[in-house]
């Protein structure tokens, strides 16, 4: 296969993530045959540093053209307060690009159930895809803030046919998993959520073997404490799919493994869940598990599933070896995000030989040159 990759560094650890996820989709296209190009753009705080803009035109036009968008991560606490910041070029992508629909698989890895907070027998098993709806809701609703700067406003608007487009593919994908889907809204109080119980408890019909479950977001985020292997796929609106698919990052005991999937009907875009995290930008200690499964992701959307399978196994493998950053707690030392990246891309060339690779890195002799 050929794919045209725009990839999208970023800010902050972005880079260093992103270049060992190229390096991993290097060693797919090797080992399978493919043909992987890239073009480099900036967005975020780097591309105001260097055009003024967020998102500049060229780098839109680029993410148009290619068939998968590969992203770091946005974001400059020098722009937090500033009127044009890093985070509308983001927003902006989304919307321009028609990327309703972004995906969240939660997993909690075996090998790390240790490093969790939660108990082990809570998150044993846990395996949730969460369907969080990306281009609408209170981020993109028209915002106000009056001249004497003492009152604000910002409007949350859904519309029934951006509830179905996302619904449609929560249902989907639960036919494929366990069955279930979970709708997380707030319809006691507000009008939209209201519309999406309303609206998803129509279109369910059409799906008479998946299970709809409903949860107030309030008790949703409880019960992803309390309970979380409850859950299957969760269907949510933008803000409270943004903050439930967050907390979930406890479970996997790192931020720094959860990966995303951002697809519409003609574009998709493939990322980490984390942000920038400035304070370790060039300190060779960034997680880029979350950003080699965005890859993985990336796979699974062109069907290259065997491809998908491989780099997760190579995860796996560095996971019950120790090869992984000092976040998940078990690193060995001299462990760089770049030698997390040398093993997974040296595994999936050379599976069978992986404890004899780890030896290798773990010296600081890595295999791949």
């Amino acid at each position: 296969m050929k794919l045209n990759i725009t990839v999208l560094p970023g800010d902050g650890i972005g880079p260093e993530v992103i270049s060992q996820a190229v390096k991993t989709l290097n060693a797919i296209a090797l080992e399978f045959d493919h043909q992987f190009s890239y073009k480099y753009a900036d967005v975020g705080a780097v591309a105001i540093d260097n055009t003024g803009s967020p998102l500049p035109d060229e780098t839109l036009a680029l993410c148009k053209s290619s068939d998968a968008v590969l992203m770091g991560a946005i974001g400059d606490p020098k722009y937090d307060q500033a009127s044009v910041r890093p985070e509308q070029g983001l927003l902006k992508l989304r919307k321009d690009l028609g990327l309703f629909a972004n995906v969240r698989p939660v997993q909690a890895f075996d090998e790390l159930l240790d490093l969790s907070p939660l108990k082990k027998d809570i998150i044993k098993g846990v395996d949730i895809s969460i369907f969080r709806e990306l281009t609408g809701g209170i981020y993109f609703g028209e915002k106000k803030t009056t001249e004497d700067g003492r009152y604000s406003s910002d409007l949350c608007e859904y519309s029934n046919t951006e509830i179905e487009r996302i619904a449609h593919l929560a249902f989907k994908t639960a036919r494929l998993r366990g069955k279930k889907v979970t709708l997380i809204d707030k319809a006691n109080v507000l009008e939209t959520s209201r519309l999406w119980r309303k609206t998803v408890t129509e279109l369910a019909k059409s799906y008479p073997d998946v299970t709809l479950d409903f949860l107030y977001v309030d008790n949703a985020a409880m019960q992803m404490i309390l309970n979380p292997k409850q859950f299957d796929v969760i269907l949510t609106e933008n803000m409270f799919g943004d903050i439930i698919s967050d907390e979930a990052s406890v479970i996997g005991g790192s931020i720094g493994l959860l990966p995303s999937a951002s697809v519409g009907e003609k574009h998709a875009l493939f990322e980490p869940i984390h942000g920038s995290f400035p304070q370790a930008k060039g300190k060779g200690i960034a997680n880029p598990i979350a950003t080699i499964l965005s890859v993985a992701l990336m796979m699974e959307h062109f069907g290259l599933f065997d491809e998908a399978e491989l780099i997760k196994d190579a995860v796996v493998k560095s996971l019950k070896l120790g090869i992984v950053t000092p976040d998940l707690g078990k690193a060995q030392d001299n462990i760089t995000t770049e030698k997390v990246g040398d093993f997974i891309a040296d595994f999936i060339s050379h599976p069978t030989d992986s404890n004899h690779n780890f030896s290798n890195i773990h010296l600081g002799q890595s295999t791949i040159i």
